[in-house]
């Protein structure tokens, strides 16, 4: 143990620890902008700073550790006049039109600018200013970038895909990327967005297509919404989770003048059904093992993009947004009996990369356009019940439309790492042996470590499974399978830590994830549910007994599978 002075208080810590952490360690809050625990530590933008007895240089709390003796003030006049100085430097090489930013009310820097009091800025402004693609679903503000690394960790290091680069030197130093390279190799999982602690990456906003929807009396608005949206729709709204119920959330959406309210837990059943199928052909008649999960467009891309020779493996299966969309346009039109045109489908998604998968060509198989017109972010889903000033507390709960809303706890726990997989073993232990299995027998899969293996037996047959979350640790695997030091038959992929609890689409808190407590939330669902079987939906029976006949038949081959050579990225 080291000992030492922290503003006058007496602080013991671990040998090795930074004074970040003994400050922590005793509630003192020191000021912190570039850094992030585990990811950025580098000292870059020296918010941080504070003074040490006897030395004559300030130093960066994060990463100094401390030593025997050591006597820190976080608040000396120096220290002070240092940190406001440098965070108006900062300002100077930023965008402050704070009005009209998404990260406005949770920005890092318009935080600590407050905290300091911070009115003007005593140095000449200089914005760097590069054009960008503002169709492309990830989008980069380079005005308001502030250089401070954490888009290049988050990419380089969790990710594994080194989109994001340091040029320049001195007060030539930029981060950005070459676009060409993006296009074809960004997964956009939108990591980088929910790390950036300001507002230089966000998702292209498609609030105002909704709107223009909702405005349309030709249109009927048909939305669906993902497992993991329901964990995280309130916290932008602050709003306590025994309020913010996934029925009180059906109550806003359908509040803000959208016409039906479905549940992509729905598709994420008939996934299952798909999926499952297909994986029990393969297993049995010889078909290409490992089979790849295919819920999930960010690690698609990946691997469309590092290991293209295995696309074979992904599962022909959609994705539960997709199929879902082709769903709507195609049964449900005929349950309204209406054309498939005037149907406007929006699906609402923890995750950027939906934007781009809505827009793939060979995704529309209903015939009336795309499949899905119109993918909102949680984040998106926040903004616009703050602009039609809806109070969530004095919203009623309301269920879900029927029939596509009828959903089971094995399609809720699709929003974590692992939940696909159990979803399909469930079903898959049915499929061989004409039995359900206990509901939580494959429960081994959860949990939020990056990559995870087990072997289960259904019937007389192993299966041996992979799950991996965070694209890093999927690439990590892969390079394992080609090398043949790992044979699996089924693997699950998502390219966001943890599942789309931790997408990039969701609500942003700097510093932490709520990954894991969101997941805890759909595992709770599913124990709850009186169904927990994907082939026991009612809704999903319905569908293939009056219009798909069964799964892998010719008509959900049409409408629910796809060509994964044929993506365009």
């Amino acid at each position: 143990m080291v000992n030492l002075k922290i503003d006058g208080v007496n602080v013991s810590v671990n040998e090795g620890a930074t004074i970040l952490q003994a400050a922590a360690s005793v509630g003192i809050r020191i000021p912190t902008l570039c850094y992030y625990k585990d990811l950025n530590e580098i000292g870059a933008c020296r918010v941080c700073v504070v003074e040490v007895k006897g030395e004559n240089k300030l130093c960066a709390a994060c990463n100094s550790k401390v030593y025997e003796g050591m006597e820190v003030f976080t608040n000396s006049p120096k220290a002070r006049e240092t940190r406001r100085i440098n965070v108006e430097l900062v300002l100077s090489e930023h965008d402050c039109k704070c009005a009209t930013c998404v990260r406005s009310g949770n920005c890092a820097l318009q935080e600590i600018a407050n905290d300091l009091g911070i009115t003007d800025i005593n140095y000449e402004t200089k914005l760097e200013n590069k054009p960008w693609d503002m169709e492309f679903p990830l989008i980069r503000d380079s005005k308001k970038c502030i250089k401070c690394m954490r888009c290049v960790q988050v990419c380089d290091h969790m990710q594994g895909l080194n989109i994001w680069d340091v040029f320049g030197t001195g007060s030539r130093t930029t981060v950005g990327t070459d676009f060409e390279n993006m296009k074809h190799n960004c997964s956009l999982c939108g990591q980088c967005i929910t790390h950036c602690p300001v507002g230089a990456l966000r998702e292209r906003d498609d609030v105002k297509k909704a709107y223009d929807a909702l405005a349309d009396k030709e249109k009927i608005t048909v939305v669906q919404v993902a497992p993991a949206v329901r964990t995280a729709w309130a916290e932008a709204l602050d709003v306590p989770s025994k309020i913010a119920t996934e029925k009180r959330m059906v109550a806003a959406i359908r509040k803000l003048g959208f016409n039906y309210v479905f549940d992509t837990n729905f598709s994420a059943d008939l996934t299952i059904m798909e999926e499952g199928s297909e994986f029990i052909e393969r297993l049995t008649k010889g078909g290409t093992l490992p089979m790849f999960t295919s819920c999930c467009p960010g690690w698609v891309r990946f691997v469309k993009s590092q290991y293209p020779e295995l696309t074979k493996n992904l599962s022909t299966a959609k994705s539960p947004q997709q199929m879902f969309g082709a769903v709507a346009k195609s049964y449900y039109a005929q349950i309204l009996g209406v054309s498939p045109d005037k149907i406007c489908s929006v699906s609402i998604m923890p995750c950027t990369a939906k934007k781009h998968e809505a827009d793939i060509p060979v995704m529309n198989d209903a015939g009336a356009g795309q499949d899905v017109d119109i993918v909102l972010t949680t984040r998106e889903l926040a903004r616009m019940i703050k602009a039609d000033r809806i109070n969530v507390y004095g919203l009623e709960e309301e269920d879900f439309d029927q029939p596509l809303g009828t959903y089971t706890g094995a399609g809720v726990i699709f929003g974590a790492t692992g939940g696909v997989m159990e979803a399909a073993l469930r079903s898959a232990h049915f499929l061989v042996t004409g039995k359900n299995p206990e509901a939580d027998a494959f429960a081994d899969v959860r949990g939020m470590d990056g990559w995870k293996e087990r072997t289960f037996t259904i019937g007389e047959v192993k299966v041996r499974t992979a799950v991996a979350s965070g694209l890093a640790n999927a690439r990590k695997l892969i390079e394992a399978i080609k090398a043949g030091k790992v044979e699996y038959d089924f693997v699950e992929i998502m390219a966001c830590p943890g599942g789309c609890v931790g997408g990039g689409g969701q609500p942003i808190h700097d510093g932490f994830s709520m990954a894991e407590d969101r997941a805890a939330n759909l595992y709770a669902l599913d124990k709850a549910n009186a169904l927990r079987f994907s082939h026991e939906n009612p809704a999903v029976k319905d569908l293939y007994d009056s219009f798909m006949e069964k799964p892998l038949s010719h008509k959900s081959h049409e409408l629910l599978h796809t060509d994964h050579d044929a993506w365009n990225i």
